[in-house]
This record gives C-alpha cells, sequence and structure tokens, in this order.
C-alpha cells in the first residue's frame, strides 16, 4: 500500500501522487455483486441541490457490501483484494463454504487465501467478526453497529479503527477514530482489526481535474461574490468579511456551530470528539 509519486512532466504531475495498488489482486470485480449506480449531483428525490458543489465525474458501478457479516460459524475463503471506486478502503471478496459470495472492506494484513469468520466463537484475528460482548478489552475494531442486526455503521473508510475501552451492564465503551467516546451495545457486531489502505490519507490530487473526475465541482469563495450573492461579498478590492464570524450563503453560522440534532441518543456520548490539530 505505498504511496507512488510522478515524474514531474507537467505542473500537474509534480505534486501529485497516487495508489500503487500493489495489494488489489483482481482487476475486475464479481459480476454477481455489481449494481447499478445513477449519479444524482447533490439534489434529493424533488431535484433540489441540498449538497453543493458535486456532479459529473467518472461512471460507476456498486459494489454490494456485506456489513452485517451475517453468515455466523460458516467460513469464508478470502478469495481477492479488490479497488472500489465508492470508497476510500479495498474490498475484499469471501467465498464461503456453501458457495455464496460477499464483499467485505478489507481490513489491514487480511490476504488471499486467508480464513474468516463471524459469530461469538470467532477468532480474535483481523477480519472476523464478533459481538462487542466477546471482544477483550483495548483490541482495536473496525464495521461496527449501533443497532443489533442492522450492519456496521461506523468506522468503515481507509486507515480507521476503533478501540473498546470497557464494558459494564449492557453497554460496551468505544473510542471513535474523531476521538469521541460513545456508549454501543454488546450485542452489536464489529470487525477485528484496522480497515485496510492506510496511506489513503497521504495522497495528493495533484490537479484540478482529478477532483473532477471524483465528482466534486469548483467551491467558489465568499469574499469573491457580490453582496447580494453572499454575506462575505463586496467592498473594494480584496476586503475582510465584516462580521463577527463567517457565514453561509444564507447568513448561518459556520466554522464551530454546532449542527448536531438528535436528543434521543446524547446520553450515549460520553465525551465529544475534539478539534482537529494539524
Amino acid at each position: 500500500m505505498a504511496v507512488k509519486t510522478y515524474k514531474p512532466t507537467s505542473p500537474g504531475r509534480r505534486d501529485m501522487s497516487g495508489h500503487s495498488f500493489a495489494e488489489v489482486t483482481r482487476p475486475k470485480p464479481e459480476r454477481s455483486l455489481l449494481r447499478p449506480l445513477r449519479k444524482r449531483a447533490g439534489r434529493n428525490f424533488r431535484g433540489k441541490i441540498t449538497v453543493r458543489h458535486r456532479g459529473r465525474g467518472h461512471k460507476r458501478r456498486y459494489r454490494v457490501i456485506d456489513y452485517k457479516r451475517d453468515k455466523i460459524g460458516i467460513e469464508g475463503r478470502v478469495t481477492s483484494i479488490e479497488y472500489d471506486p465508492n470508497r476510500s478502503a479495498r474490498i475484499a471478496l469471501l467465498t464461503y463454504a456453501d458457495g455464496e459470495k460477499r464483499y467485505i472492506v478489507a481490513p489491514l494484513g487480511v490476504r488471499v487465501g486467508d480464513v474468516l469468520m463471524s459469530g461469538p466463537q470467532a477468532e480474535i484475528r483481523p477480519g472476523n467478526t464478533l459481538p462487542l460482548a466477546n471482544i477483550p478489552l483495548g483490541t482495536q475494531i473496525h464495521n461496527v453497529e449501533l443497532q443489533e442486526g442492522r450492519g456496521g455503521q461506523m468506522v468503515r473508510s481507509a486507515g480507521t479503527s476503533a478501540q473498546l475501552l470497557a464494558k459494564e451492564g449492557t453497554y460496551a465503551t468505544l473510542r471513535l477514530p474523531s476521538g469521541e467516546v460513545r456508549l454501543v451495545r454488546q450485542a452489536c457486531m464489529a470487525t477485528i482489526g484496522q480497515v485496510g489502505n492506510v496511506d489513503h490519507g497521504n495522497i495528493r490530487l495533484g490537479k484540478a481535474g482529478r477532483k473532477r473526475w471524483l465528482g466534486f465541482r469548483p467551491a467558489v469563495r465568499g469574499s469573491a461574490m457580490s453582496p447580494r450573492d453572499h454575506p462575505h461579498g463586496g467592498g473594494e478590492g480584496r476586503s475582510p468579511i465584516g462580521m463577527p464570524g463567517p457565514k453561509s450563503p444564507w447568513g448561518k453560522r459556520t466554522l464551530g456551530t454546532r449542527t448536531r440534532r438528535n436528543k434521543r441518543t446524547d446520553k450515549y456520548i460520553i465525551r465529544r470528539r475534539g478539534k482537529r490539530r494539524g
């Protein structure tokens, strides 16, 4: 999973880096696990833009990922490690003893030929999925469920892992990659180990066009707009924003303003995530 650099044959190539794909063992995906993926360009079901600066990008097909890992007690052999354009992590194709094939998020250290299993009786080794109640304290985990049987919803991106800190009653305490500490029921399933492709954060795109391939459109600075288009706009030359704090195009406070509105689950969060450094 080394980072590949390029010779500076152009200004865009000079600062560009990419994946070496050394861990990928199969160039084409399993056809039975492919689904069409229609682009929506940041629009909701009514056609209204709800996420700005999205659109176009390379055409993709969705790989069906098994987040539930509900084939309890059935061994699955890793057939291949593959690239997935829809996520930062690599995916692993498991072929189970009954012949069924499923994709999972590829953990760090899992190789072709390894045998993985799900269930309370599975070994504590990368790629195996167990209830939190059966995982030792201090273990690194990923693909963590929030509700029993719903499938993993947390800690699925490249290079991430959570740590199991404590168990008390029916709940386990986890430290998430963001620094947040929260409670999760011990009956929820989690996968042992860290998500692979740890060098994903070291990749430099190098040019604007590469960002467009990923489906991101340009974001214009508010200070470059007119006053009618953005609160930061207007003024002669380069002007300060002229207000106590940065605002969104609709006049809402940004940078530090809390947007979480879910009082029902506030009681499960022991410590909020801290500010990122660096």
